[in-house]
């Protein structure tokens, strides 16, 4: 199977991508190929609702997300190869950053292309806080691009208590990553 990690984070070395990593071994160990995105590093402008696209391409942007006249390379070539995408960001507001935001934001110039995929997806997250409600509306979205995209949740990691890359070394949550990437079944 293929997985496209999109990196959120603009913290290199931060918690989130900790786990990613994670999520990135066990899934190679299990034989996956796996590619990276970093949507914090990307040149990726934000979706400006122009509707030029129609909600089916092509995007009146050019940028990272790739070029839209026949060229078959960036993020969106990368998704649009993938059998399964991975959103990982540190929570910023109750919400994913801003970076990765944009990424998705723009994938309504491809949703349909991305529906009749049915892909598989998974969520892997970070936060300070460690109270109950601290995810949900973080979790609240990644279920509604659930459903909207027709993926099938493979599952979500999300690291309460987890303030510092320290922290997420030594928490439960290091097993938890490595473990869903090693337990996902080819398609």
């Amino acid at each position: 199977m293929k997985i496209v990690v999109l990196l959120g984070s603009p913290q290199r070395r931060g918690s989130s991508n900790l786990l990613a990593e994670e999520f990135i071994r066990g899934a190679k160990e299990a034989g996956h190929l796996v590619s990276v995105v970093d949507t914090a590093r990307a040149n990726v402008h934000a979706c400006t609702g122009c509707v030029r696209c129609g909600y089916g391409g092509p995007c009146a942007q050019t940028d990272d997300m790739g070029s839209e006249n026949g060229a078959k390379s960036g993020i969106k070539a990368e998704i649009l190869g993938a059998d399964m995408l991975v959103f990982v960001t540190p929570l910023y507001y109750f919400g994913m950053t801003a970076q990765l935001k944009t990424a998705v934001d723009r994938f309504c110039a491809f949703n349909g292309e991305i529906q009749r995929k049915r892909m598989k997806s998974a969520l892997i997250s970070v936060a300070w806080n460690a109270d109950g409600w601290t995810f949900d509306a973080l979790t609240a979205h990644y279920r509604t691009l659930v459903r909207y995209l027709n993926f099938k949740d493979a599952g979500m990691i999300l690291g309460k208590g987890c303030g510092t890359p320290a922290m997420t070394a030594r928490s439960r949550f290091m097993a938890e990553a490595y473990e869903l990437g090693k337990s996902l079944k080819n398609q």
